[in-house]
Order: C-alpha cells, then structure tokens, then sequence
C-alpha cells in the first residue's frame, strides 16, 4: 500500500529549529518526527510512501535516501513553488501506480498510533471516495463537570470537547485526483465538496494522536512518546 506525507511545511511556529530544516525532521525523543511516522507506516504494512515536499527538501532526501535502509520504498514529490495541500497531494498523487485503487495520506507533522485497518474497512464498506481519521477536539483549558447542585465532579487539566476533528490522517481514492485543487487546499474546496455528495466518511479515534504545531505541542509530545516508550528525552 502507498502512503503519501505532507511535509512541506516551513513550521513557522517552530522556529529557530525550522531556520535550518524542515518542520518533519524536528526532533521529537531525538528521532524526526517523519520518522515516527514512517515507522507506524511501515508497522502497518505500507510499503511504498511518497514525501510531498518544498522547504528544504534535501535535508529529507539525505536523511532517507530510497527508504532501503528502514524497509521502505520512499520517493519524493518536490514542489518548486508551494502548492498548499491540496496541490501536493495532486501531484504526489500523480506518481502512485494506476492499479493502487486507495491510499493513505497524513500531514506531516502529525504523530499517532491508530491502526490504518478499521478505517481501510470503514472506508472499503461505505464505498468511500474519502475517509477521515478524527479525533475529540483537545481543550486548551481544563474541562469540569457539575451536578444539579453546581457541585465540580470531576477535573481535566487537559480535557476533550464532545466534537470531532479531522486528525490529518486519511484514506482516499486514487481517482480523487482530478478533484484536488492544483493550487490551495483541499479541505477548503475538495473536501467539503465531497460532504455535500455524501461521499466523504469519518472514523471516530481514541487512539493517541499528537499535532506539533509550535513548541508547546512539542513538548506534549516528547511527554507522550517518553511515557509510551519508558526512555529519558534526548
């Protein structure tokens, strides 16, 4: 199965570290963060991932090379002017072989450990054209519940809100390809387009799931992956 990255991103929020690499290769554990993910991909049977890339892609090709060395066919989809999302996916999508009928795609700066199969199944059993992994919405702030009396039952210091997001993390079809904007993104134009058709599904998660947007993500994720792995930050 193909899966393609999103790693374009010049991960403004993250600078200085992004002065000199591209937000996929910042370190989380002292492991890129592409490389998390590239080891849950291989984990789920992908064999073929192509990275959609901009901002200094080099920096990715020569960490990676070919992907022989970590068990993985990796490509490289490099746009010479930003595309935005939606765009990178079309022309990474361009470069997946005619017979794949579906594949994964994930934005690059996302961590998690949801296996790909219930959602390849939900997809496969709708007919779907798209299927998104979502998760609850995280709260900034701590999340409280009261009784009848206004009396606090309980107390989240990082609580969820009873709404569902897109986690980043889909299944769509090859064929959505002429769909996809040239330029800009999809979740704009594509994807609720999609909605409207009835055609576009939803997988509810409670897996881990991490997005590092800015230092404070990732620190929540050097936390995450420090307890699940047992090992001291690096």
């Amino acid at each position: 199965m193909y899966a393609l990255i999103l790693a374009g991103g010049k991960g403004e929020r993250l600078k200085p570290l992004t002065n000199t690499i591209p937000k996929p290769m910042v370190k989380v554990m002292g492991i890129p963060i592409i490389k998390h993910q590239l080891d849950w991909l291989s984990n789920q049977g992908v064999t073929s991932v192509i990275i959609l890339c901009s901002y200094k892609w080099t920096i990715i090709q020569n960490y990676f090379g070919d992907g022989k060395s970590i068990g993985l066919n990796i490509k490289y989809s490099v746009e010479k002017t930003p595309l935005g999302r939606g765009g990178g996916l079309r022309q990474g999508l361009a470069m997946v072989p005619q017979d794949e009928k579906s594949i994964i795609a994930l934005n690059g700066d996302v961590i998690t450990n949801q296996p790909i199969k219930p959602l390849i199944k939900l997809h496969n059993d709708k007919n779907a054209t798209a299927t998104l992994m979502l998760t609850r919405y995280p709260s900034a702030y701590g999340v409280l519940e009261l009784n009848v009396n206004g009396q606090v039952t309980s107390f989240e210091e990082k609580g969820t809100l009873p709404h569902w997001i897109h986690a980043g993390v889909d299944i769509l079809e090859r064929s959505i390809i002429d769909e996809l904007p040239k330029l800009g993104d999809h979740e704009t134009t594509t994807l609720p387009a999609m909605a409207k058709d009835g055609r576009l599904y939803g997988y509810k998660s409670d897996a881990s799931w991490l997005t590092i947007d800015g230092f404070k993500d990732l620190k929540l994720a050097e936390e995450t992956v420090q307890n699940a792995t047992g090992k001291n930050t690096t």
